[in-house]
């Protein structure tokens, strides 16, 4: 992964902005692209400093009030549910994702997907506890 500029550089290049020189003698004088001499002496203009922003962390996620619910409407014994239909019963209840993002919901809570019992359920390793599967086989096996 990329790493920022150092904040000397940054700082040096925004100082040279602010007080008057072109940004783009500057970025050649320095070697940096004219684009990063307008941010960063942006930036201090605005915060006071050139630093860079902070990089990586974990992205919100946009299922993590809905858990129960979920969790609850995959656990109802009435009718087999999908991840695409779950995915179309969130959208009805105001919130936009994929079937995607529903199944690594899904996947953090414990389930994985098991082939149904007419092909043959995939069996859990010796001393490992067995998973939950996400959807039942329809008919007898």
């Amino acid at each position: 992964m990329a790493s920022p500029y150092s904040l000397d550089l940054r700082e040096r290049v925004a100082a040279a902005v602010v007080s008057g020189q072109p940004c783009r003698k500057v970025a050649a004088t320095f070697g940096v692209s004219v684009a990063s001499a307008v941010k960063w002496s942006q930036r201090l203009r605005e915060t006071g400093s050139a630093a860079a922003k902070p990089m990586g962390g974990k992205r919100p996620r946009k299922l993590a009030d809905e858990v129960d619910w979920l969790l609850s409407r995959v656990n109802s014994e009435d009718e087999t549910v999908t991840c695409r239909s779950l995915a179309l019963e969130l959208q009805e209840r105001g919130i936009d994702v994929s079937h995607h993002a529903v199944w690594l919901q899904l996947r953090r809570s414990g389930y994985s997907f098991k082939k149904n019992t007419i092909r043959g359920r995939a069996k859990a390793p010796q001393g490992r506890q067995s998973t939950r599967a996400v959807e039942t086989a329809s008919g007898e096996a």
